[in-house]
């Protein structure tokens, strides 16, 4: 539960956490139009220490099915594991807003379904927010989950939770008739009480006309510098993957200094110059 509390003289969990507000659906809401919203994912505690400082949304995303558990996609991700991770990540954090992707399966039956599973993610991360992919089929789902207090992100464009049917990763809104349906997309969650919405893997103009026509903040990924904010999977940016989207700038190469790290390792140990007599115990020590 997100009510446990990290002994910072013992553990790992360090730096301690600077009390601070977090912030809220409201101030992101707030942004439209504003300073431009920096969000990335976070899957574990760790990681969710490392990048709050410098985030207004961390986002719990189910990319960590391909990301963590090496999954073919997002699809076998389960209720569960989103929330063991989300109270990872809220633990973590203190300042930016921890929003939770709500995995394939778990809302799209129907509203009552959709409030079931919000609301355990919610009571069982802390977390503040949901995310949820689909445009006009899920408006009325969105409006079901906001009319009860649930804080919901939408997201259109590319949704990987519907892969097998949009037929691969490839950019949409390339031809007319899915330019309308994005932007129709865009408008109905936003009407329906979205306070962001994800724009992912759109054709920049797409991205552009959306964040203009829709009232809350549109947070982009493979769609427009226009957009209110921007979202990348960190381990993607980080350089922590061989293949590089698209849409991806690297701003590290963290594969490069782990490998590093591990074969000087590895040769100290295999050579027996570690550990030395810093890092043993002895009586006088």
């Amino acid at each position: 539960m997100s009510t446990y509390t990290i002994d910072t003289a013992t553990s790992r969990a360090t730096p301690s956490p600077a009390p601070m507000k977090r912030l809220t659906a409201p101030a992101i809401m707030a942004r439209k139009s504003g300073e431009p919203i920096v969000a990335l994912t976070a899957y574990t505690m760790r990681m969710a220490q490392l990048l709050d400082p410098h985030c207004d949304l961390l986002l719990v995303g189910d990319s960590l099915g391909q990301v963590i558990y090496g999954l073919p996609s997002t699809i076998p991700v389960s209720l569960e594991m989103m929330c063991a991770h989300g109270a990872a990540v809220v633990r973590g954090s203190w300042h930016a807003l921890v929003a939770v992707d709500m995995p394939f399966g778990s809302y799209e039956e129907g509203p009552e379904q959709a409030f079931r599973s919000a609301a355990r993610i919610l009571k069982e991360t802390g977390a503040a927010a949901v995310k949820l992919e689909g445009g006009e089929a899920m408006a009325a789902t969105v409006a079901f989950l906001v009319r009860r207090g649930i804080p919901v992100i939408g997201h259109v464009g590319l949704t990987p939770q519907a892969v097998n049917a949009l037929g691969g990763y490839r950019a949409r809104g390339r031809d007319e008739a899915e330019a309308k349906k994005i932007l129709g997309d865009a408008r109905a969650v936003a009407d329906a009480g979205c306070f962001a919405l994800v724009l992912e893997g759109v054709m920049e103009e797409i991205a552009v006309e959306a964040t203009r026509s829709v009232a809350c903040p549109t947070i982009g990924i493979g769609a427009s510098v226009e957009c209110d904010g921007q979202i990348l999977v960190t381990e993607d940016m980080m350089g922590l993957f061989e293949r590089t989207p698209r849409f991806v700038k690297r701003f590290g190469d963290l594969a490069a200094e782990i490998g590093a790290a591990a074969a000087a390792y590895a040769a100290d140990v295999r050579t027996r110059a570690f550990p030395t007599s810093e890092q043993t115990y002895q009586p006088w020590t």
